[in-house]
């Protein structure tokens, strides 16, 4: 298997990881998460040759192939079959029934596989590469953001693929959901070294928060405990009776190393600005349809009703026209078929691929989400903008200098400006990284008002529909349930066949989890009551004594200077006596806490339930 050992890697000077140890395990799956430019992808490059590493070893067996899906289109023959089948060793030229399985799986057609590569769109022709990856049976696969430009089918069968491939897997995903359904183990770069956890990205963040609260207690204690040191040392290392004393304790102050303090990453934290409406029913769609070829129309005859409070996500393969339904609705393609009657008080947030195209890369960050309405003033505009992790300086970059999951930060920051009862998100978590997919997937879960959303995501889907738009079957179908039921009672016609799992119980629907949330967290506070108020008590008492007990420092620091022994002894026993009530109170508090965070994580386990 795979070895890493005391790895380090620095770009101009700037320290990427150093010490980094890795040894992979028979059939390891691993889940690789951590921020954008925090060298998950350098790492990859380098266990692929394609990159230099400053120190350590890289270890790899002999006749060990590692496979990688390149971002890069390059093809050379004239049809997809032939394409792919370049890659099969030359006594398998001609098998082209493996390659035609995967091709299928990854959602091409009979007709496609003798079209030219390079007539596909981009998102196929990755799949086209992704096609030539696997067919070449690797030990191992490095696969970097795969699930970029598939759809929900491709997904799913992609997701089935990694479950059975029979070696070791790296994965970088933004898809939290889709991570955690195929690894076995999560690892991330974490303040310079490699931590690698058994389970998924949820254990690993909660192991790394729990450990980085061990640290912080810690560093508290021991810093505390320097101070007194220091100030004893200070106060009678001058002293002939009490120099000896000093210079002991003078030699445990070299003896303590020093904890730094730990750096946390910034994390997406905001709220959709919700618009009150009197309104039932925020629009009502009657026999939709629309084509940009009249004789191929992507829907038609599509009826619904859309209820305040309601979540509707549109899903299908890419291609088959749900961005077009989605600005449809939203008044960006003239009307062709059918009819859209909005309440009066219906006022929407549209979030697109081509409204961020719309950014003026000439203004700030700071100055794009100020010109949404004209009362924006650059004070909110400011806020806004640090919540959308543009804090300080970053706020006054130019749009025209951002990446792409900056330029759809400032989007949502334009959003969020913008008082709306009707959200229209299209494919809103590209770009974005894990935490800020969890932070909007929160602020969407908490706004009062309804959703309309494309999405591949099943996490999303699964967390947050409660009525679909299918693109199916040669059309598009409304259906008035969750995607749970939908894969119940109808499924992907790809999938037909298959047999279809059940769910051990009921999908609650969007109100019903907020009463379930809403009860478990008062039965969470009742049962934290006790001890949050033994936490806070403690606190309070320990901040009493630690003021008198600076009181009786400043009054021993006098007596030193004075020399009256007596006076000394007297305060140096009071001192005692007040850190031995400390240091109880202490212990007291660590009891509590322990057991207050214990209740905390184990409720937390009754939210995800209720969540999943």
């Amino acid at each position: 298997m795979i070895q890493l050992t005391n790895l380090a890697k620095s770009f101009g000077g700037q320290t990427l990881f150093n010490d980094v140890n890795l040894k992979l395990s028979s059939n390891q799956k691993i889940g690789f998460v951590g921020r954008n430019g925090s060298g998950k992808s350098t790492l990859f490059k380098i266990i692929l040759g394609e990159e230099d590493y400053d120190s350590g070893d890289v270890s790899i067996p002999k006749n060990y192939m590692i496979g990688t899906l390149k971002q890069h289109l390059v093809f050379t023959e004239k049809t997809v079959r032939e394409e792919c089948a370049l890659v099969l060793p030359e006594d398998e030229q001609w098998n082209f029934y493996k390659i035609e399985k995967l091709l299928f799986g990854l959602g091409f057609s009979e007709e496609d596989l003798d079209k030219d590569p390079m007539s596909f769109s981009g998102g196929y022709q990755i799949r086209i590469n992704l096609v030539k990856l696997l067919a070449t049976e690797p030990n191992m696969l490095l696969l970097d953001e795969p699930t970029n430009y598939l759809d929900i089918i491709s997904l799913r069968w992609l997701r089935g693929f990694i479950r059975e491939f029979d070696g070791e897997v790296i994965l970088i995903t933004h898809d939290r959901d889709f991570m955690d359904s195929v690894t076995t183990h999560t690892m991330g770069v974490q303040r310079k070294g490699l931590r690698l956890v058994s389970g998924d990205s949820h254990k690993y963040y909660s192991t790394l928060e729990l450990e980085d609260e061990t640290y912080e207690k810690t560093k508290q204690n021991q810093d505390k405990k320097r101070k007194e040191l220091e100030d004893f040392v200070a106060r009678n290392k001058a002293r002939a009776s009490t120099a000896a004393l000093a210079q002991s304790k003078q030699k445990e102050l070299d003896k303590m190393g020093e904890m730094e303090d730990l750096f946390t990453d910034t994390n997406l934290s905001f709220k959709f600005n919700y618009k009150d409406t009197p309104a039932k029913v925020i629009f009502r769609a009657e026999n939709l349809g629309f084509g940009y070829n009249p004789d191929e129309p992507l829907f038609q005859n599509l009826t619904f009703a859309m209820e305040k409070g309601k979540r509707l996500a549109i899903i299908g393969k890419n291609g088959k026209g749900k961005s077009t339904l989605l600005n449809y609705i939203a008044g960006e393609l003239p009307i062709q078929q059918g009819k859209l009657d909005f309440h009066p008080s219906t006022t929407f947030a549209h979030f697109g691929q081509t409204n961020i195209e719309r950014l003026n890369v000439k203004a700030t960050v700071v100055d794009e989400i100020a010109s949404v309405h004209k009362d924006m003033g650059i004070p909110m505009a400011r806020n806004i903008a640090g919540r959308m992790m543009f804090s300080g300086d970053l706020g006054d970059k130019k749009v025209a200098v951002l990446s792409g999951g900056e330029r759809s930060r400032v989007m949502l920051g334009k959003i969020i400006a913008t008082p709306a009862n009707l959200l229209f998100l299209d494919e809103p978590t590209n770009h974005l990284d894990m935490q800020s997919i969890d932070a909007l997937a929160d602020a969407i879960d908490t706004f009062e008002g309804s959703l309309i959303m494309v999405t591949h995501s099943e996490m999303l889907l699964r967390r947050l529909a409660d009525a679909l738009i299918i693109f199916h079957k040669g059309g598009a179908e409304y259906f008035d349930g969750s995607y749970d039921e939908f894969l119940e009672k109808i499924g992907w016609e790809e999938e037909e066949g298959t047999v279809k799992v059940k769910k051990a119980k009921p999908k609650i629907n969007h109100k019903e989890r907020k009463k379930l949330r809403k009860a478990v967290t008062q039965e969470r506070n009742e049962e934290r009551k006790v001890y949050t108020k033994e936490i806070k008590l403690c606190e309070e008492k320990i901040e009493g004594l630690e003021a008198d007990m600076a009181v009786k420092n400043e009054a021993l620091t006098t007596a030193s200077s004075s020399g009256d022994n007596d006076l000394i002894m007297e305060l140096s026993k009071d001192v005692g006596l007040v850190q031995q009530e400390i240091d109880t109170l202490f212990e007291r508090l660590e009891i509590a806490t322990e057991i207050d965070d214990e209740i905390v994580a184990r409720f937390e386990l009754k939210l995800e339930e209720i969540d999943a």
